[in-house]
């Protein structure tokens, strides 16, 4: 599905840094800016440790992340796990992309997904392309950002 957002929900929120807001931590205390987003393609993963397909995706979305360093891979715990839990459980899961909070999701008004994983692709303006259900490869993520 496509959905395009004039002026983009991400666009909005890069403006944002001026103010001093558009800056987050990720699971393992790093932080992630709007102006880190800013030009790339960012590719947004909701996930759960419960949910199969979710478990058998992530080494995808390793893979897009490391070998592709125009593309922002992050993910989101469905369930809200936060702080060092979310720290442990990212690490025993093996994500090596940055897991983002749920102020995160808040501010780039991201809808909690009905299906997992849910798998939202921004483009490098900052507009929402793709809403995706279901898991994905690296293959068909990058057959999404061409």
């Amino acid at each position: 599905m496509k959905m395009g957002l004039c002026g983009g929900v991400l666009a909005a929120a890069l403006l944002l840094v001026g103010c001093g807001e558009g800056k987050w931590l990720d699971h393992q205390g790093n932080r992630v800016s709007s102006a880190d987003l800013d030009g790339r393609w960012v590719v947004v993963n909701y996930w759960a440790e419960w949910c199969a397909p979710c478990r058998h995706e992530l080494p995808e979305f390793n893979r897009l992340a490391e070998e592709n360093p125009h593309v922002a891979v992050l993910g989101i715990n469905y369930d809200g796990v936060s702080g060092d839990q979310l720290r442990e459980l990212a690490d025993a899961m093996d994500i090596q992309f940055a897991v983002m909070g749920q102020d995160f999701a808040d501010s780039y008004e991201l809808e909690r997904p009905q299906v997992l994983p849910t798998t939202y692709v921004f483009n490098p303006e900052g507009e929402l392309l793709h809403s995706l259900a279901g898991p994905q490869t690296e293959e068909t993520l990058l057959a999404l950002l061409d």
